[in-house]
């Protein structure tokens, strides 16, 4: 069970990827974000969250380093109610610094005013800790390295778990936005529905190097995946898992035709 922001936790934390679909979740009361808030009542109270998201993608591998991270709103075309959604937590410039001196292939290098906090994290903290009294630090996507690169790092980011420190893969399983239907009870494409049932299948299994190698190598794959953003989150939670942990899924659901809400953890 979660416990007093003022005191904080050294056990062994979990690791959660959570599929965080369209930025309206953050406002929406939904079997989604009611998930999300009964699951953050259940973890362990964190020293520290650290979020992989989908949406800070780089040139290398950044962390963010300042006190105060802003509350970026990276989308548009959305109703005013969700730009005026603040998510005031604090950094950890230590954590950060943590972080850049445990990690050392790659070499994780130092945001100190470039970026904050997107939507792929606060628009899931917000349900999970809505109190905003935990200090987040985001890791940001670099785009120019394969799955093995990011899975390797989630394994580096495993010690993180025993100093309390809470890793979160903030993404999308499946995540086509070209083919996105908006329609009420639309249904989802037949290979929406093969490739979640496959990486489902392999999680199980604990087979990460499928899912790590393999990922493009069916026609669903590619139409599921066809960039890489939203998927190397997951990679990065299962390097951060031990391999003996097996998964949780903390909820399932295709939405959109083309977005896999998929969300699961190791050790919760």
């Amino acid at each position: 069970m979660s416990k007093d922001s003022g005191s904080e936790s050294r056990q062994r934390m979990p690791v959660l990827f959570i599929g965080h679909g369209s930025p309206m979740n953050a406002i929406s009361d939904n079997a989604h974000t009611r998930m999300l808030s009964g699951l953050g009542q259940r973890l362990p109270w964190p020293r520290a969250i650290l979020v992989v998201s989908a949406h800070w993608m780089t040139d290398g591998t950044w962390i963010t380093a300042m006190p105060n991270p802003k509350t970026i709103h990276d989308f548009y075309g959305f109703p005013e109610e969700l730009f005026q959604v603040q998510y005031p937590a604090p950094g950890s410039p230590e954590t950060a610094k943590l972080v850049s001196s445990l990690v050392h292939d790659p070499k994780v290098n130092l945001d100190r005013e470039m970026w904050g906090l997107d939507h792929g994290t606060w628009a899931v903290l917000r349900h999970l800790f809505p109190k905003a009294d935990i200090p987040v630090l985001q890791l940001s996507i670099s785009m120019q390295h394969p799955g093995e690169y990011h899975y390797l790092l989630g394994k580096q980011l495993r010690q993180l778990r025993e100093q309390g420190i809470l890793i979160i893969g903030s993404g999308n399983i499946v995540h086509n936005l070209r083919r996105i239907r908006w329609e009420a009870d639309t249904k989802p494409f037949d290979w929406n529905v093969e490739f979640d049932d496959w990486v489902k299948g392999r999680l199980i299994a604990r087979d990460d190097q499928a899912l790590v190698r393999d990922y493009l190598s069916s026609a669903a794959g590619k139409l599921s995946v066809p960039t890489p953003d939203h998927y190397y989150p997951m990679l990065t939670i299962l390097g951060a898992a031990d391999g003996g942990e097996q998964v949780r899924m903390e909820f399932e659901e295709l939405q959109n035709a083309s977005i896999s809400m998929r969300s699961f953890s190791f050790g919760a």
